[in-house]
């Protein structure tokens, strides 16, 4: 693993001003979660990382993420903060625009309450859209998404 100078420097220099998503790589309901934010980032908003790798595993390290909450969708804006579990959700929602940006209206109802539903899911993920064996290897054109 990175030491944490060098993730931030890293971080820096790649992600330079995108906020950055960390997913189950190997999770199917995760990988169409991605893909559904590749299709609606018109604004070239996000980068992607999945929880697995050695960069995942160094950037959770780096913000002090305890292994715990990493089985949930973490959204990283570096320098700013970082979300998991509904409020990254509706971070990456409300960052698509239009009929999006209404996402935060969900924060009415109680984080334990959207918390517990999220949980739920991602308890029965595996078990509802499977698993792959292995990451997703991006394509040509979307290489440049993933860090």
């Amino acid at each position: 693993m990175k030491k944490e100078s060098e993730i931030a420097s890293f971080l820096a220099k790649t992600a330079d001003g995108k906020k950055i998503v960390l997913f189950d790589g190997v999770c199917n309901l995760c990988d169409s979660a991605v893909q559904f934010i590749i299709k609606h980032d018109k604004k070239d908003v996000f980068r992607f990382v999945a929880l697995q790798s050695e960069l995942g595993l160094s950037i959770c390290k780096h913000l002090g993420i305890s292994f715990s909450k990493m089985d949930s969708i973490i959204l990283f804006d570096p320098g700013t903060a970082y979300f998991y579990k509904s409020s990254a959700v509706i971070e990456i929602g409300k960052s698509f625009g239009g009929f999006w940006k209404l996402s935060p209206v969900f924060r009415i109802v109680p984080i334990f309450i959207s918390d517990y539903i999220y949980d739920y899911v991602a308890k029965n993920r595996y078990n509802w859209y499977g698993k792959k064996e292995s990451c997703m290897i991006p394509t040509a054109e979307l290489k440049a998404k993933f860090l």
